[in-house]
């Protein structure tokens, strides 16, 4: 049966009676109305958020980055250290026929300034620089003698007022680096011609040298290589109650060793009727075997650290530094 077609004026008014019943129906109500709105409003603050989010991100990140660079800075600068200021004395200043005693000009102050521009030393451990201010506390007023010139031993000058502190230094720079004004302290420029490599064949030779006994004579006298034969005159004319070994570097092969500052210490330290003698860095080689050969191990009364401290009786007629056999190191 064939099919019948629509006549086109039909979906005319098909549609025509669709758009009018689409526009007749009623609007939604006005609550309704106000909460699309609302809606529409958060979607636009929303998005309006999105988009501001990474500026915000970006301000407190570079806000965080300049507080940090500006505490980095901060804690940088407080931590610098000041100038170490050294103590004061009242006895005689530097014997004018002494020309390598280090003297201040006349508008120095009463103290021993170290300056930041020194070499840089190495530094004792609060345990170690205990151990030295206790012994010069019960020595004081004494003859202190140090060999090195460290701004740490500023506390032992102080801790030493009334008595009589030498520095003896190799290093130019550290003594151009301080200014000294204290009457009963005073800095020699020294010479350490025994590179630290050398040292296992000097100790072979003075033990087999008659002349490097403790009863050999004079140590300025003296023809043992390891005799400081050319220190200030001052240093032979007096009895020193506290010898400090600090010095000379020794921190490499070519570098000046410790070597003779540990001989001729412990000759002079048997001149008198007792002397304490400490030397630092013990934990070296250098510093253990001439300490056990000429200091010896009988006369260790303490240690603290790299620090080992030795008390020897002097006036003794024997001809060897220690009482029992050499430690051998062959």
């Amino acid at each position: 049966m064939p099919s019948k077609k629509l006549p086109f004026g039909f979906f005319v008014i098909l549609s025509a009676m669709s758009f009018h019943a689409s526009s007749d129906s009623p609007p939604p109500p006005p609550q309704q109305q106000q909460q699309q709105q609302e809606e529409k409003r958060g979607n636009t603050g929303r998005r309006r958020a999105l988009k501001k989010l990474p500026l915000i991100l970006f301000f407190v990140l570079s806000t965080i980055t300049i507080l940090r660079l500006l505490w980095i800075m901060t804690s940088t600068s407080s931590s610098s250290p000041a100038p170490l200021l050294w103590g004061s004395s009242p006895l005689q200043g530097c014997p004018t026929q002494s020309p390598g005693c280090v003297k201040a000009p006349p508008q120095a102050s009463n103290n021993l300034t170290h300056h930041t521009t020194a070499p840089k030393a190495a530094n004792l451990t609060t345990k170690e620089i205990r151990l030295l201010s206790d012994l010069i506390s019960s020595k004081a007023p004494c003859n202190l003698l140090v060999f090195g010139l460290n701004p740490q031993f500023s506390l032992l000058v102080a801790l030493n007022a009334g008595g009589t502190t030498i520095f003896l230094e190799d290093d130019v720079e550290k003594i151009r680096a301080t200014t000294a004004k204290i009457n009963a302290t005073q800095i020699y420029k020294v010479e350490h011609n025994m590179e630290a490599g050398k040292a296992y064949e000097l100790l072979r030779r003075a033990r087999a040298d008659p002349t490097c006994t403790p009863q050999a004579g004079p140590l300025q006298a003296s023809g043992c290589p390891l005799a400081l034969a050319l220190l200030p005159k001052v240093v032979y004319e007096r009895k020193w109650d506290v010898v400090l070994i600090d010095g000379p570097s020794g921190h490499n092969m070519e570098a000046p060793g410790r070597m003779a500052a540990i001989y001729s210490a412990g000759v002079m330290a048997r001149t008198g009727n007792a002397a304490d003698v400490l030397v630092h860095d013990i934990d070296r080689m250098i510093e253990k075997w001439y300490s056990w050969e000429f200091l010896c191990d009988e006369n260790l009364v303490s240690s603290k650290g790299k620090l080992w401290h030795f008390r020897i009786v002097g006036n003794s007629n024997s001809t060897s530094f220690c009482s029992n056999e050499a430690i051998h190191i062959d």
